[in-house]
């Protein structure tokens, strides 16, 4: 496969870095309250906390897990996105829209590494047009 990235090897070791560094900061945040599947890199299931047997302790419980259950949730989708950018940055197509094939605006890439949209192609999808 041949590259279509432009990007020079400094930005793409900057943004490799900063992937990683989410990575890392996603597993941590993930850790504390769920455990790891082994089905799965990025999948965690919520941990079911146990206060006691008293009837506010499983009220808290139950409280305490329909919090972080969105929450492991939306920090897997996250995940998620760090290791398919990682997968992308290794591929070589790191960059390239998945709609209109162009690059990225290292702008964007800057802000936000997991884009895998160019702007224009974002905003069509979401009909901000």
């Amino acid at each position: 496969m041949t590259s279509k990235q432009a990007f020079s090897q400094t930005f793409l070791k900057q943004i490799k870095e900063t992937l990683l560094q989410e990575k890392a900061r996603l597993e941590l945040e993930l850790n504390k309250f769920a455990t790891k599947n082994k089905h799965g890199e990025t999948d965690f299931d919520a941990t079911y906390p146990e206060y006691g047997d008293k009837e506010d302790e499983n009220a808290q419980e139950v409280a305490a897990y329909t919090t972080n259950k969105p929450l492991e949730i939306s920090l897997e989708k996250e995940l998620r996105d760090a290791e398919k950018s990682l997968e992308r940055l290794e591929k070589g197509t790191y960059g390239v829209c998945k709609y209109c094939d162009k690059p990225i605006d290292e702008k964007r890439l800057l802000a936000r590494p997991t884009s895998s949209a160019c702007i224009e192609c974002k905003k069509t999808l979401t009909q901000e047009v």
